[in-house]
């Protein structure tokens, strides 16, 4: 836990991760578990809104979402600032888009995002309450709670909340609490879900 206590944008990274990856709602583990078994594809876009008491607005992000299994991932962010994460055979890198072109970003820890990936491997397989870290129930109104068991790392996040639709591995929101008062909310929309994606998509930027 310590290695992502320093790296506060990688605990992002892994929530909304974690976040989607949490496919179909059962009444059990064990049936979201066989849920997500079902699932080799997502293609998804996505509205972030981060919420803070300071802020008369929230901050608005949107973007779209693409993973091919076992562990291809890529994380897109379209506006306000254009930014990609892409996972492909055990290599993680990150791009911020400055003066019109994708630039590497050299201030992102590659080692701490592999760490990332082992730990998506477990969420996609939809086993949330082996994941040592978190405490996890299913509540009434198919939602998922993570609530973070080591203190210093529930001072930065309270807990998640993951609303499932009632259409199976379908994902309508995630509220992620840093406090009762700040927290970012994703909504996902025009899912799609074991449609054959490129593998380019998950090599290159463009």
């Amino acid at each position: 836990m310590k290695r992502i206590k320093k790296h506060p944008f990688l605990i992002r990274a892994i929530f909304l991760l974690t976040a989607f990856f949490c496919i179909g709602w059962a009444d059990s583990w064990e049936e979201l578990e066989t849920a997500a078994g079902t699932v080799t594809s997502i293609k998804a876009g996505f509205t972030q809104e981060k919420h803070m008491k300071i802020l008369v607005r929230p901050l608005v992000s949107e973007g779209r979402l693409l993973f091919q299994g076992p562990d291809s991932l890529r994380w897109e962010y379209n506006r306000p600032v254009q930014s990609v994460l892409l996972l492909h055979n055990g290599q993680t890198k990150r791009f911020v888009k400055k003066n019109g072109s994708f630039v590497e970003d050299a201030s992102a820890n590659l080692q701490s995002m592999q760490v990332v990936v082992q730990e998506i491997t477990q969420w996609l397989s939809g086993r949330f309450d082996e994941n040592p870290a978190f405490t996890a129930k299913l509540a009434p109104g198919r939602v998922i709670v993570l609530v973070p068991k080591d203190e210093s790392f529930a001072r930065l996040i309270q807990r998640i909340e993951i609303h499932l639709s009632d259409r199976p591995a379908i994902i309508e929101s995630v509220m992620i609490f840093e406090s009762e008062d700040t927290f970012t909310k994703l909504d996902f929309k025009d899912v799609i879900i074991n449609q054959k994606l490129d593998d380019v998509l998950f090599r290159k930027v463009r």
